[in-house]
């Protein structure tokens, strides 16, 4: 570890983080109106789009996306799944998909203040420890789907804190097969690299550029339950062999 590092990197964290908190108390006057109700939902997630754009800008963070797809030839409703190796992540969401979509969170984050009112109605909370729990995440994540909008999850189901791919669960596979919907893979390359999960003062945090890849939507119009495993083998294949291009290229 290098410890010339460990000052410069705090600081940088400690004023992402104000910043994070700073920007959601001054606009959660207006989230709270917009989600008091259902058809204010779309106000709200514009809102977070604008929120993550702070969170970002402040702290010179700044993002570079490559798209496959032009965005008005990617079918909705779709499942976006990326991998997931920094909390950072979950704010680029907003920007890499500029179209509506309910998200799913861990069930800890009913206990933080502020930030568990986006999971009373609009997203979705699990308990990835009971089945039950998941069951009903996902039912719901359908019900979602049948209104016509777009899910995301990070099928990892969890933070990879070194960035390397870890396995991915069945849901959001199973899920596009029963709803006969494509599936769209991002890759995050680099945002471990920005905001690493871990110790505080031992990982890494700084500014720069997270760079994006939303990949081609995958259809599952005429897929059955036996095509689950080749799916979410295909998905994790791209995702995979993008993180392995990105890191042979150093």
């Amino acid at each position: 570890m290098n410890y010339l590092y460990i000052i410069p990197r705090s600081l940088w964290k400690i004023a992402f983080v104000l910043n994070f908190v700073l920007g959601l108390i001054i606009l959660y006057p207006l989230f709270y109106i917009f989600l008091s109700k259902r058809e204010w939902f779309p106000r709200a997630f514009q809102l977070k789009k604008i929120w993550a754009r702070w969170i970002l800008f402040v702290p010179g963070l700044f993002v570079k996306i490559e798209r496959e797809t032009p965005l008005e030839e990617i079918p909705s409703p779709a499942i976006y799944c990326a991998n997931h190796s920094s909390y950072l992540d979950i704010v680029i969401n907003y920007i890499a998909v500029p179209n509506y979509f309910v998200s799913i969170g861990k069930q800890e984050i009913d206990k933080m203040p502020l930030f568990r009112i986006f999971f009373k109605e609009m997203d979705i909370l699990v308990d990835r420890k009971s089945n039950t729990s998941s069951h009903k995440a996902f039912v719901r994540a359908g019900q979602e789907i049948d209104k016509g909008n777009n899910f995301f999850i990070f099928p990892e189901g969890a933070i990879s804190s070194s960035g390397k791919l870890l396995n991915f669960k069945n849901g959001a596979f199973k899920m596009a097969i029963e709803k006969q919907i494509p599936i769209v893979p991002i890759t995050y390359l680099n945002n471990w690299k920005l905001l690493q999960n871990g110790g505080f003062f031992k990982v890494n945090g700084r500014p720069g550029i997270s760079r994006v890849i939303v990949h081609a939507p995958i259809y599952t119009a005429g897929m059955t339950e036996d095509d689950l495993l080749p799916l979410k083998t295909k998905v994790r294949e791209i995702i995979f062999n993008e993180l392995n291009k990105d890191e042979n290229k150093k």
